[in-house]
Parts: structure tokens; C-alpha cells; sequence
């Protein structure tokens, strides 16, 4: 039996591992965009503060141990472009830019997904970066070498915040830009205002209820523009969520949700016959909201990746679902979340408690029974 599995990161390399595991005498072949396979994507922003010395230390295995070790036939550098449900084909574009096919008996697409940029003017300017890969922090890193004393992070999320901690550690002056209301939108508002002071005693200057617009400069980013003003900077990066990648599906007629994320069930099963999906690409179960969510987190990732290893190879497993759980360390503030926050409870219609320990100058809620 052929397995092709689309993406070699969490997902995707979870699943490959546990066809391994638990089958014998079958070909996988691991299609990756990227050259680096299975790797922590939470760990990027403290490559840059330091806290972790190198791209290197985030890389569980790199290909060539899934290759000569596994015998799994993991192929970097190669771009799916279009995926034929009827004739059970994959189309690819390798490194050299040749296009080529390959059948599959079953399909995992786990593609993952990619960082959101906003058509804001001068979006394409030198000095302007988006992070959710490897290469993304190596060249934000080196960036910030040349001249750079002033950052602009766009986005209040756990990205912005982190990768703000990680400037402000390597000595750069902070902005942060936010169009709601209150940073960590996630959490609720008396979380919100603990991590607002935690920014401010850090020095980090922070804009709420405040959009971009778009950003000036000549080659390079100079300014970043919003409907309230202008503000100098010589460097941005934009946090504002992702995108699944999941285009390549496109007149497949594959049942999609929110944000175009996968449909599947609780085998990670989609609504074509023998294709599966897993990992930032697809739904999830919330299992207090007892229906389909996307909350794109490499701890999903993982467990949805392995879970559809198992039932591609007929090990009949389920996925139980998501509960919502949030864990954020921001300087020196730490908050947890399990279920909803009251906002969500109450657009839910669900009943809501809340604990505070103020003694650790943490904050947990959670929702009610899951």
C-alpha cells in the first residue's frame, strides 16, 4: 500500500512514524514544501531572547533520520500543487522545478498553515517578517543585527507577545500594535489587563483599538501607518493568526470549515474516500462547545497527526477532541486557561466558573464539565 502524507512537520511526521510503528511492508512518501522536518515551532521566539541557543535544539529529527533509519521517503524542497481525488494522484513540484505525479492507495494532508498578511500597503517592504518557521526566525535574527533599534509587533496573540518578551530581552525598543480592545484576546478581561501592566512595567509600548493601515519607506520599512497616526520603526513583524494551507484541494470537492480548515471526523477521516487530514490544516472536536472548532496549536497537531497514522493503517483510534486549554508565560506573568473564557461561555450559551490565583500572580478559567 502507497501512504502519502502532505507536510513533514507535527502532523504529518506523527503520522508517518505510526504507520512505522504499526505496519509492515508499505511505502510513505512525505511530501515537504519546507527542508526542515519535524520541529517545535513554539520554541522560535526564544531562539531570538536566547533562552534557547539554537534553530537547532527545536529539531526533533531531520530527514535524513526518517529516511535512513525509518525508511520513510521524506522529500524537502517539494510543493504539492494538486491533488486528483478520482484517480488518487498527487501532483508535486520538486526543488528543480519539475513537476511530477504520484498515486497514493491513502492520503494525509497535513499541510499545516501559514501566517496572515493582510494586503496593507507596504506589506512587501524590506524589514517587514511574519514568523511560523525556522527560516522565518533566522532571518528575523539577522535582521535585527543591522541597525535595528526599534521593533513594531502588529498583533496581541500569543506570537506578538512572546516574540515582544524576546525583543525587549535583546535590548530592542518595543511597540505593540493591537486593533481590539485588549491584548490576549483568548483570555478574559481581567487577564487582559494583568498582561497590559506586565508589558508596560516591561517598557513595551502598547496600541489598543487601533488598524494598521499599511507601512512607509523607501526599499525598507520606515513607518507603520494606522488610522490614528504614524510612528517611526525600523522593523515589523506582523502576528495577526494564520491561514490552513489548503488551496491545493481546490475543486476537490473536500468538505472545508472555518477559515477553509478540513472537515474530519474522529478518525481524521475527510468526506473523500481514503484521504485523511490532521495537524493546523483541519478542524478540531471542542468538546465542551460540542461542535467543530479550529484552534491551530502544535499539542493538536501531534495528537490528530498520530491518531490518523493509526486509522491508515485500519488501527481503529479516535480523536476525543479539543477543551480549550491556553498556557501563555509572558515576562514574568503566567496564565492558564482550560474550556472557554466568559466571553466565549456566554456566546456559547455555557455555564461558566472562574478561578483566581492571585498568589502566583497567575490566573486560571474554565468552563463546566467537560
Amino acid at each position: 500500500m502507497n501512504f502519502v502524507i502532505i507536510g513533514g512537520d507535527a502532523a504529518g511526521m506523527s503520522a508517518a512514524m505510526q504507520i512505522v510503528r504499526n505496519s509492515e511492508g508499505h511505502d510513505i512518501t512525505v511530501l515537504e514544501q519546507g527542508e526542515i522536518t519535524s520541529y517545535g515551532q513554539c520554541g522560535l521566539p526564544y531562539v531570538l531572547s536566547g533562552d534557547v541557543e539554537s534553530t537547532d535544539d527545536l529539531i526533533a529529527r531531520k530527514p535524513e533520520t526518517f529516511r535512513n533509519k525509518y525508511g520513510i521517503d521524506v522529500r524537502t524542497k517539494n510543493m504539492v500543487t494538486e491533488v486528483d481525488c478520482e484517480q488518487k494522484l498527487v501532483y508535486a513540484k520538486d526543488s528543480q522545478g519539475q513537476v511530477y505525479e504520484l498515486k497514493y492507495d491513502r492520503l494525509l494532508v497535513a499541510s499545516g498553515a501559514a501566517p496572515v498578511m493582510p494586503p496593507w500597503k507596504g506589506s512587501d517592504l524590506e524589514g517587514v517578517y511574519s514568523l511560523k518557521t525556522i527560516p522565518d526566525i533566522e532571518e528575523i535574527i539577522n535582521a535585527t543585527t543591522e541597525n535595528v533599534n526599534h521593533v513594531t509587533i502588529i498583533g496581541g496573540g500569543y506570537i506578538g507577545l512572546e516574540m515582544a518578551e524576546s525583543f525587549r530581552q535583546a535590548g530592542k525598543q518595543v511597540r505593540l500594535i493591537d486593533r481590539g480592545p485588549q491584548l490576549a484576546k483568548n483570555f478574559d478581561e481581567d487577564m487582559g489587563e494583568l498582561i497590559l501592566e506586565e508589558a508596560e512595567r516591561n517598557r513595551v509600548e502598547v496600541h489598543l483599538g487601533e488598524s494598521v493601515e499599511g507601512f512607509e519607506g523607501d526599499g525598507k520599512v520606515e513607518k507603520v501607518i494606522t488610522d490614528q497616526g504614524k510612528y517611526e520603526t525600523d522593523l515589523v513583524l506582523v502576528a495577526v493568526g494564520v491561514t490552513p494551507n489548503t488551496s491545493f484541494m481546490k475543486g476537490t470537492g473536500i468538505y472545508k470549515g472555518l477559515n477553509d480548515a478540513i472537515t474530519v471526523n474522529a478518525f481524521m477521516e475527510t468526506s473523500i474516500l481514503d484521504i485523511y487530514a490532521a495537524g493546523d490544516c483541519a478542524m478540531q472536536y471542542h468538546r465542551i462547545k460540542k461542535k467543530d472548532d479550529y484552534i491551530p496549536l502544535g499539542t493538536h497537531a501531534n495528537k490528530q497527526g498520530q491518531i490518523a497514522g493509526l486509522n491508515m493503517v485500519d488501527k481503529k483510534r479516535s480523536f476525543r477532541g479539543i477543551v480549550g486549554t491556553a498556557i501563555l508565560k509572558f515576562f514574568n506573568l503566567t496564565l492558564a486557561r482550560t474550556g472557554l473564557s466568559e466571553r466565549e461561555a456566554e456566546k456559547e450559551r455555557l455555564p461558566y466558573n472562574k478561578i483566581t490565583i492571585d498568589s502566583t500572580h497567575a490566573a486560571g478559567y474554565y468552563s463546566k464539565d467537560v
